[in-house]
């Protein structure tokens, strides 16, 4: 926490010239904030027409006295679930900030406002919370600033002072006082927080010869000094550095996750976004049972060789699912795979127009993986889809209640280092499913957004493109010149 010390440091008191005064500002979006800096600096020291993202100091003379400003980026504001109708009138902005008018979420690029308290060693003697009088300030508002005078350390509110702009805009004849006792409790709070220090600031006076609000500020910081017996707020850089830190971090998981939301509703809103998936695997491994959990209902018949490839489609998760089920291959050796199973898998892929987005691996929990069973593997899909096939990979464990409570990531631990290299030339996706209950496993719904998470990452590469070959006569094992689509030897399509 940061501590409290005495102004001692300000120079030798028999010297000619009066001690330094340090001022930290802080306030939230439209506060007035950076207009207030300029009228204290007697200049336009720091620019107002654009948004605030890092700390800027000036430094001017009052009465002979070194006076350091320190102006910082407006304070995040909470979210509130209550949307209140708060836009400001643009003429109402002559005595508030005008940098801001529709202030964007805070980027990366930023800074937290407690930084600045950096850039006026060893400390600030007086922390200016600036508020607009032509904005509501609310209990989110409240929140904001007590979270903001918390990251600075203990002891900030003796050393703070709310400065009120915008007062032009009040109606005739009423006084700051009356609109700190009509605005609300929230706004009560931060003065008496602040032990009722405060200040009326009309930004647009500033060239006026008769404008004496600096000099009856800096008199209002005077006194807060010698109540304060000439010490000031001493800042902790180190704890300010890792809390900055801390925000960024915090920032960019917040801005990642608002991203993929982002992402996710472009991709789910509207009509449906469809996925086109095709199963692949073993014999017996539990790809149709997986089919069915996927689509929510019984579409494929579980518990018998599947021959022939089948197609089917549902809505789940506000997303148009088709799914091919095929035949099941050896699992020693691709030439130990009919030809006809071979030509199976291809034109199950045909089925998909224009390709499959996901090649689903299915791989029982309960299987154990050795290294003639994992080249295998690789082997089929490489030699039926392509060197490309990788990219659109994935293992979809079946048979996920065997686990019982242990985590699908021990699990691969403990497959040994043949699982962990298939999972690697899958570029790690994968995925653990409940076959027993089709409808009832909410980890659908999970499949689904890694499946789009990978569409994402391939880029303009998103299906795996159907081949010329796949839809050959040869190799769609067919009995004339159409089309899988057309002639599927017995293949349902739905």
């Amino acid at each position: 926490m940061a501590a409290v010390s005495s102004a001692s440091d300000t120079g030798d008191p028999r010297s000619r010239q009066p001690p330094e005064r340090r001022l930290l500002i802080l306030g939230g979006p439209q506060s007035g904030k950076t207009s207030t800096a300029n009228s204290i600096l007697g200049d336009e020291v720091f620019d107002v027409a654009t948004e605030t993202t890092h700390s800027n100091v000036g430094q001017t003379e009052i009465y002979g006295r070194r006076v350091t400003v320190v102006d910082t980026p407006p304070w995040a504001i909470p979210s509130d679930p209550v949307v209140e109708n708060t836009e400001p009138d643009p003429e109402e902005n002559a005595g508030a900030e005008s940098e801001n008018p529709a202030l964007p979420p805070q980027s990366l690029d930023s800074e937290g406002p407690c930084m600045g308290a950096i850039l006026c060693p060893p400390g600030p003697h007086a922390i200016l919370l600036v508020v607009s009088v032509t904005q509501p300030f609310t209990e989110t508002e409240k929140r904001a600033a007590d979270e903001q005078l918390g990251a600075l350390g203990g002891g900030t509110w003796r050393y703070s002072m709310v400065v009120f702009t915008g007062v032009d805009k009040l109606p005739k004849e009423v006084f700051i006082e009356e609109h700190i006792a009509n605005t609300g409790e929230a706004l009560q709070w931060l003065v008496e927080r602040c032990g009722s220090r405060y200040h009326a600031f009309d930004n647009t006076r500033k060239e006026t010869e008769d404008n004496t609000q600096v000099p009856e500020l800096m008199e209002k910081v005077e006194e807060m000094i010698t109540d304060n017996q000439g010490w000031y707020f001493e800042v902790n850089e180190l704890i300010l550095l890792e809390e900055e830190q801390a925000r960024r971090a915090l920032e960019e998981e917040t801005m990642r996750m608002e991203e993929h939301a982002r992402q996710r509703d472009q991709m789910i809103g509207g009509p449906p976004r469809e996925l086109r998936l095709l199963l692949l695997g073993w014999k017996g491994v539990g790809k149709s049972s997986v089919g069915n959990s996927i689509l929510g209902r019984r579409y494929f018949e579980s518990g018998q060789e599947t021959e022939l490839c089948l197609r089917r489609q549902a809505l789940v998760s506000g997303r148009r699912i088709t799914i091919v089920d095929t035949p099941g291959w050896d699992w020693f050796s691709v030439r130990r795979t009919p030809k006809r199973i071979r030509q199976e898998s291809q034109r199950g892929a045909a089925l998909l127009r224009p390709g499959p987005h996901t090649l689903l691996l299915v791989l029982p929990v309960v299987s154990s993986l050795t290294a003639r069973k994992r080249r295998t593997l690789l082997s089929h899909i490489e030699t039926l889809f392509g060197d490309n096939a990788c990219l659109h990979t994935m293992v979809l464990f079946s048979c996920g209640d065997w686990l019982g409570r242990t985590p699908i990531e021990e699990h691969i631990l403990r497959g040994g280092r043949e699982l962990q290299r298939l999972l690697e030339f899958c570029g790690n996706y994968y995925h653990v499913l409940d076959s027993k209950i089709p409808g009832k496993d909410r980890s659908v719904s999970v499949l689904l957004d890694k499946m789009e998470e990978m569409i994402r990452e391939n880029g303009d590469k998103a299906f795996l493109p159907i081949q010329t070959e796949w839809l050959s006569e040869e190799s769609s094992y067919s009995s004339d010149n159409t089309e899988p689509e057309d002639d599927c030897r017995g293949c349902q399509v739905q």
